[in-house]
């Protein structure tokens, strides 16, 4: 494990703030999103009911915080498959009952997407499809193969054609060279030659077929509607169709659906379950239920620890919304703070609505969020936010708060120092633009202007998480963004980088 210059979580500050922009800030890209990590997608899948392109469409909506880039829908009429595979917001093209009756059938399965491996481009929106000898698979993923790169550089060598930029390819190829007699047997065959994380959904002409990697690293949850077999990413997309939740899909199984029912198969080498940490501080939806826990309730017991950890002197706690509010109500309610919505999101601004000129780039945060004057100015104000990445929106935020006539300004981080970047679908900068991986605490501080700052510890992560803390041995999550303790082996990153380039192929948008 790699030593991290940010790995004291004490708090930092009270010398006061160097500039607005702190030291050395770097340029940034134009990104309404700001600096918050993003997950790659969100999967669902029914089998046997009549509506379900439409009940896939409503799933996918519940799971747009996981993508937003894209989304598609394969269905299967018992006949033929159908595909509608679209760039942007799934309520932009599937709300319409011309899209849905072009998906007829009683089987589908759907993405939405957020890319980390591959272009954002048509060819790799997702469902992939693909007729193989076995008859059509179609398939959908979330996660990212760390071996990846190294098995599509093996099948275009062996005669391969790949057809866009994604990973998630190399299932569907790998598939396809299977000499197995049943496209279940091909599938698992080629799940024993992938590494890495995913949460797969598959559809075949007689078959919904779901799988987990061996650590559970993704979320796949079991549901039914009128039943009907349902895989879905979380929760929420089950609560938005009145669905009842069975249960999670176990690490390391594969779930085989079909007229006679579901099938439970366990065809990998078992391994101890340890699902990716920040499904709890960011990427699931408040309202999912994670492995049993509540993803609210995590979020407030991670501010509440983190306020035993490094409480502050201060009038009022307020958020950075939308993904700091639980944290910081559980933060307020352990200290005893009022929580104040004292900064006001508008969710009518997307990510990149218009090609902005210097003047417009300077605004940045400012687009997105606005302080709320009345309840800052003046006040010592304790800003909780989930994470921090490069550290540049935190500097905007900072400087907001002051401008609106805040006396202090104290950051409090409910995790802890991401000084690690990840290769399980996270999109994640290089580690030498991680802001924890290049500072320390006291630099980090200066460099957002604020007055102190503290992140939750290592070990106060797990306590929140129920635990007395994080086990060395065999941690319970997936958590390398912070230690660097990676769970598998990193085979594309350890390769040659010039043997391991994509080809990129520009498409006409």
């Amino acid at each position: 494990m790699e030593s991290s210059k940010a790995g004291s979580d004490r708090v930092q500050g009270q010398s006061g703030p160097i500039t607005s922009q702190g030291v050395g800030a770097p340029s940034e890209d134009f990104d309404l999103e700001g600096d918050h990590l993003r997950e790659e997608c969100g999967v669902f899948g029914i089998f046997g009911h009549p509506s379900a392109a439409a009940i896939t469409a409503l799933g996918l909506h519940a799971l747009q915080h996981r993508g937003q880039e894209a989304a598609g829908i394969v269905a299967f009429d018992g006949q033929r498959f159908h595909s509608e595979r679209r760039m942007g917001l799934v309520g932009d093209h599937f709300s319409s009952a011309a899209t849905i009756e072009r998906l007829p059938g009683a089987a589908a399965v759907g993405h939405v997407r957020y890319s980390t491996t591959g272009e954002t481009i048509l060819r790799n929106v997702q469902p992939l499809f693909a007729e193989l000898e076995a008859g059509g698979l179609a398939i959908a993923h979330n996660g990212n193969l760390t071996n990846g790169l190294t098995l599509r550089r093996e099948l275009i060598r062996e005669g391969a054609i790949c057809q866009s930029t994604s990973d998630t390819e190399v299932v569907l190829l790998l598939s396809a060279r299977s000499r197995r007699p049943r496209i279940v047997e091909r599938f698992i065959e080629a799940l024993s030659q992938i590494e890495g994380a995913y949460a797969l959904v598959a559809l075949t002409n007689k078959k919904l077929i779901g799988a987990r990697d061996p650590l559970g690293i993704r979320p796949l949850v079991l549901g039914e509607l009128d039943g009907c077999p349902i895989l879905t990413s979380e929760t929420c997309a089950l609560d938005i169709i009145g669905a009842k939740f069975v249960r999670d899909v176990e690490n390391g199984e594969v779930i085989v659906i079909d007229a006679s029912g579901v099938k439970s198969l366990k065809p990998l080498p078992p391994q101890p379950m340890r699902p990716c940490i920040f499904e709890y501080i960011y990427f699931a939806r408040p309202d999912s239920i994670v492995h049993g826990r509540s993803v609210y309730d995590a979020r407030k017991a991670m501010g509440a620890q983190l306020a035993k950890e490094a409480p502050a002197e201060a009038d009022v706690v307020v958020p950075v919304p939308d993904s700091g509010v639980p944290a910081a109500l559980g933060y307020a309610a352990a200290c005893g703070t009022p929580f104040e919505l004292g900064i006001i999101r508008n969710h009518y601004v997307g990510r990149t609505f218009i090609q902005p000129t210097q003047a417009i780039r300077e605004l940045g945060v400012r687009l997105k969020h606005n302080a709320n004057r009345a309840v800052v100015a003046g006040k010592r104000v304790v800003l909780i936010d989930d994470s921090i990445v490069r550290g540049t929106t935190s500097v905007k935020i900072v400087q907001m708060m002051r401008e609106a006539g805040a006396r202090e300004v104290h950051l409090r981080i409910s995790s802890p120092p991401i000084t690690h970047p990840d290769f399980y679908g996270i999109d994640t900068p290089e580690r030498d633009k991680l802001l924890a991986a290049r500072m320390d605490l006291e630099g980090m501080r200066r460099f957002m202007g604020a007055d102190s700052l503290a992140f939750l510890s290592i070990d106060g992560i797990y306590r929140a998480m129920g635990y007395s803390g994080r086990d060395n041995r065999r941690p319970q999550f997936t958590d390398h963004c912070f230690t660097g303790d990676y769970p598998t082996r990193l085979t594309d990153r350890d390769g040659e980088p010039e043997t391991l380039q994509m080809s990129l192929l520009a498409e006409a948008s």
